[in-house]
């Protein structure tokens, strides 16, 4: 059997001053390639797992391991080599005068040959269609192109693990749309390992797999179709359910029988065509 890229274990994680564990006794694997979405509501522990696995906390109990490694203070350099994060905010990560220095930023910190960084920075910014803007200023971009920034910058290090950080809550509905995308097709092109903290149910939704953290506690690990059937569970955590979910509930109020198990926008959109062609 292969190895887990992250695998957690007995993990627990405490702020001081807090009364209650933030995360409490967590046991999670990821597989290489595979695409995880962790939801909760606020303050749920999900931003804090996180943070324990990039090594910016430390654990209160427990074991993580990246790629067969554990993460100790000797080991948190390289392991952190393996690992990209995108933030909410993406003007938190701006450092170059422009997107071309942005990019190459993480590379030169690495002592990357110049040659190479150049080849890297290009080929990240084309993977998420800004190469064109290479000489603009970040500051000038519009959100959903700083969020494309930060991605390549990620992308650039060649990372095993890239965790997106509520990194598409601050744009509109076009740019989220856009982002997700975006992470669809990397994961599928370059094979990494998406780990995908998110309010966004629809985003959620794409993944392979969904966690869900409610108080610190790992209560649903399970793929998109069994975690959304879960509709009213969900709502009294304080977490909502995709907008195909919501339309089968309504329809149901209404006295029509529907399918029990979850649809995508486009299974709705296919069952309500057959069910209008039968009238």
């Amino acid at each position: 059997m292969e190895e887990p890229m992250i695998e957690i274990s007995d993990l627990s994680f405490q702020y001081p001053q807090q009364e209650s564990e933030a995360l409490s006794h967590l046991n999670l694997a990821v597989a290489a390639g595979e695409w995880l979405a962790v939801i909760g509501h606020n303050g749920s522990g999900k931003s804090t797992l996180a943070k324990l696995i990039d090594g910016l906390l430390i654990p209160k109990t427990g074991t993580i391991k990246i790629a067969g490694v554990q993460l100790t203070s000797s080991t948190l350099w390289n392991i952190r080599k393996n690992i990209g994060m995108v933030f909410q905010n993406p003007d938190n990560q701006f450092v170059g005068a422009n997107v071309e220095e942005d990019v190459a930023f993480g590379l030169e910190n690495q002592g990357v040959p110049r040659e190479t960084m150049i080849k890297r920075v290009e080929a990240a910014l084309t993977d998420v269609g800004m190469w064109d803007f290479a000489q603009h200023e970040p500051a000038r971009l519009s959100g959903g192109q700083k969020q494309r920034v930060a991605l390549a910058g990620v992308i650039a290090l060649q990372p095993k693990i890239i965790i997106m950080d509520e990194a598409t809550s601050m744009l509109d509905p076009e740019g989220r749309k856009e982002i997700i995308q975006l992470i669809q097709n990397l994961n599928k092109k370059n094979g990494f390992t998406v780990i995908s903290i998110t309010h966004d149910i629809e985003e959620a939704s794409l993944a392979q797999r969904v966690v869900v953290i409610d108080d610190g506690l790992l209560v649903q690990d399970d793929k998109p179709a069994k975690v959304f059937q879960r509709g009213a569970a969900l709502i009294e955590s304080g977490l909502d359910i995709p907008f195909s979910e919501k339309l089968k509930n309504e329809i149901r109020n209404q006295g029509i029988d529907v399918p029990q198990e979850y649809l995508t926008e486009k299974g709705m959109v296919d069952w309500l065509c057959q069910f209008i062609s039968k009238k």
